[in-house]
Formats: structure tokens, sequence, C-alpha cells
């Protein structure tokens, strides 16, 4: 459960007092973090019927998922730089008002390709508007009140994801106005209609000292990402064509072409979209690998999950919303007792709870396996529960874990990279999913063998990535403790 959010590289920097904020200002800011989070799961449940309704391809439901997840996390350190320069409040007011049109636009997309485009600028507004959620929040409320407003917050996100695939499924199965799928997006637009005007409750802030924003950067990053995952998605559909693997080579001439820009961008005294000297420290580069590695693992079960108990085995959207209701006790559950651990054991605890998030994988994929009889709820239970433990064990302190080998000055850039890589990791992990998946359910069937087990069978076989992603992670995890040790 992708829940564990940080603040995009936002730059705080010296702020005009501001008045104490009202109720309906935090009321407002926490309602453009539920919305944006909500929006990142809700499609999960709805993917299926969007793909019978348009008859789409894993290609294009991944990038459904994808497109949203890349535009966000590409963008959220500029959003964070737009605020901090031209106004928290303006531009969380832009955010709001866009991505209540973006989504009024994926609610009416006549097809697939119009739905992937409209989420690709949803995932955009939506990093104008976030990093001023958490902005605000810092700069609205002193020290002795912080903790409590970012409590709020963390409570709010947390909710969002649970509400996105339970709340979603019912959505989307109520078929309210026979708008099926697409009330999903369609209940965004009078939420904002309600939400822009009344931002104006809250305080404007700005820094004086904001950066400029390094735009030629972040479309490098943007068009190589792209070349990266558009031929992961297409090729197993497409049978790996020529273009594919010059797509990937063109991928890596960009990424050449960004570390290049930021050096030279740096050298001249500008402000590059990443600071590449943070990746100078093993214990931080390390760690972004590793943030990568588990947040590349959260989407992509979701979003093979969900075709497996729809698709396969007949669920309802609802239905297949509560199955995900235990994953999300159980990151909660571990999301408290996870930092007493760290405190307790040291961040090798970090590598234990990513071994109980792998056991949970790998428990999952044997139940999937293995369904008879028994009703689906009961079997994947414990799975589910193990699963979401797991991962609250792994991610809740994982990113303090990454942030916090950086120093102060340094931390914000930090954070913003940080949380750029759990974005692209979710989108490269429904990329790398997607090769497995295909393959498996492309077969030609087995004489015998139900559309039930054809889904249960491509499900684990995709998972079997996750699996060893997860493994992989800890293996770092236990590797970086070992070098902090020693240097000490």
């Amino acid at each position: 459960m992708n829940l564990d959010k940080v603040p995009a590289g936002t730059r705080i920097g010296r702020s005009r007092a501001i008045a104490r904020p009202s109720a309906f200002a935090l009321a407002i800011l926490l309602l453009g973090g539920f919305i944006t989070v909500f929006d990142l799961f809700v499609v999960n449940v709805a993917i299926p019927s969007i793909q019978s309704d348009f008859s789409a391809s894993f290609a294009e439901v991944g990038f459904v998922i994808a497109g949203y997840e890349l535009a966000f996390g590409v963008l959220l350190i500029a959003g964070g730089r737009l605020g901090d320069r031209y106004g928290r409040r303006r531009l969380f007011s832009l955010g709001m008002a866009g991505f209540a049109i973006t989504s009024f636009l994926c609610g009416i997309a006549p097809d697939a390709t119009s739905l992937i485009g409209a989420r690709f600028f949803q995932g955009a507004t939506g990093a104008i508007m976030f990093p001023q959620v958490y902005a605000l929040l810092r700069v609205m409320y002193d020290e002795a009140s912080r903790g409590w407003a970012f409590g709020i917050l963390g409570m709010t996100l947390g909710l969002a994801a649970i509400a996105g695939q339970v709340l979603g499924g019912l959505l989307v199965e109520s078929d309210l106005f026979s708008f099926g799928w697409r009330i999903i997006f369609l209940i965004n637009l009078p939420i904002g209609v309600i939400a822009v005007p009344l931002a104006r409750l809250i305080p404007e802030s700005r820094s004086s000292d904001a950066v400029g924003i390094d735009w030629l950067g972040i479309a490098l990053a943007t068009a190589a990402l792209l070349l990266l995952l558009l031929p992961l998605l297409e090729g197993p559909n497409a049978g790996w064509p020529l273009w594919t693997w010059a797509s990937m080579a063109a991928s890596v001439a960009m990424f050449t072409a960004f570390l290049v820009w930021q050096r030279h961008v740096t050298k001249s005294g500008g402000s590059p979209a990443v600071d590449v000297s943070l990746f100078r420290r093993t214990q931080f580069s390390a760690g972004s690998l590793v943030v990568l590695l588990i947040y590349s693992t959260s989407t992509s079960l979701f979003l093979c999950f969900a075709l497996l108990v729809q698709s396969g085995l007949g669920m309802t959207p609802f239905e297949a919303g509560t199955l995900f209701a235990p994953a999300s006790v159980g990151f909660v559950a571990a999301s408290v007792i996870a930092p007493k651990l760290v405190d307790r054991c040291g961040k090798i605890a970090v590598a234990g709870g990513m071994m109980v998030y792998a056991a949970g994988i790998g428990w999952l994929m044997m139940s999937v396996g293995s369904l008879g009889d028994e009703p689906v709820q009961r079997a994947l239970l414990p799975a589910l529960v193990l699963f979401g433990f797991g991962q609250g064990l792994s991610m809740t302190p994982l990113l303090n874990m990454v942030i916090g080998v950086i120093e102060d000055r340094k931390a914000g850039m930090a954070a913003g990279v940080i949380s750029t890589m759990q974005q692209v990791g979710g989108a490269f992990g429904v990329s790398v999913v997607g090769i497995f998946f295909v393959g498996i359910l492309g077969k030609k069937p087995v004489e015998g063998l139900s559309q039930a087990q054809r889904y249960a069978d491509a499900f684990s076989g995709a998972m079997t990535y996750n699996l060893l992603a997860v493994l992989s992670a800890a293996v770092t995890v236990i590797m970086i403790t070992r070098r902090i040790r020693g240097v000490s």
C-alpha cells in the first residue's frame, strides 16, 4: 500500500508571516491530499471494467495507471518549486482546478488512448497540487502543532488508499447515473468546483529564496522514462519488434543526456531538477534503488490482483475492493509497530520487514494457485493480511532510513527525489509484470484449463518479479546496514 508520502522537494525557506489557520483551511488541504491518493488507488478496482468497455490490451490499461504515476512523479519537485516562487495557495488552487478538469476528461474519454492522455495530465495537475499540501502545513502551523497536523494528513492519506479500493468498488458497481466506471473520475468535478473557491481560506505563503525550475532536465527525464516504459508495456503484445529495442536504446541515451545536463546546470550555478551529488553517498544511492524496487511491487500487484479476481474469478468491483481491506488493516497495524522495531533493532529491522513482505507475496501466490471450492475471501485472507503487514513493516521506516543519511540543507531535495522514485517505481513495476502476465495469459490454453486457472497462473507468474524485487531490496538493505557498521 503506497500510503507513506513524503514532501516533494519543497523548499520552505523564509516565508511571510501568516495568521493562524482555520479548520476549513486544514480541511481543504486534506481534501486535496485525499483525492490525489484516492485517484491513484481507485483505478485498481475499475481497471477490469475499463478494459472490458474499451476492449483494451494490458498495455493500454497499464498506461492508464503508469501514466498517472509517471507524470505525478517527475513533476513533484517542479510543483513544489512553483509553489515556493509563485505562492503555495495559488498553485494549490490551480492544481485543484486542473485536477477537476482532467478528471472530467478522464470520465468522458471515448477510447483508451484518450483516457491515457487524460490520466497523464491528471497526474501532472496532481503534482502541482500535492506538494503545496505539505509546504502549507509546514508554514501554517508552529512546531508544537505541526506534528498533529501532519499526523492528521497521514491518517487522511491512509484512508484515501483504503477508500480508493473499497469505496471505488462500490461506486463502479452501483453504476450511478449509468456512468459505470466513469463515475470514479466524474466525482472529482463537483469536488473541485466546491474546493477551489474555498481555497481562499488558506493563508498564502511563498519562499523568499525560491529556486528556478530546470524544465529541460524534467523534459529529458520524462522522455527517457516514456521511451523505457512504452516498449516494456507494448512489447509482449507486439512480439518485441525492432522499434521496442530502439526505444529502449534511445531511453539510455536520454538518461545519459539528462545526467550530463544535470552536472552542467550544477557547475554553472543553476538549480538542477535533481542534485546528482546526492547519489555520491552510497547509502542514499543504494537506498533509492531499494525504494524503487519496493514501490514497483505495490501498484503492479494490485493491478494484476484486480484482473485476477474480477476478469478471472468473476467477482464484482465491490467484492474485489473489499478483498483489499485485510491488506490495508495489516498495513496500518505494521505502520504503528515499525518505528518501534527500528528504534529497538536498528535498520536491520527494515530488511526483516521486507522478508515478511516477501513471505506474504509468496503465500498469496500459493493461495491463488490452489484455490478450490473454499470461498475466495476465506482462502486469501491470511495471505493478504501478512502481505499488508509486511508492506507496512517495509515501507513505513524505509523513507526515513534513506533520507536520514542526507544533511538537513539537502533534505528537501532528497525527499523530492525519493518521492519521485516511489512513483516511477510504481510505473516501472506495472510495465515489468505486464511482460509476465500477458505472456502467460496469452499462451495457447491447455485443454480443460478454466478461465480462473489461466488468470491464477498469470498472476502467480507475474508476481515472481515482485518476489524477487522484494528479496533483492532486503539483501541491499542488509548490505547497507553492514557497511554502516563497518564504517562505525
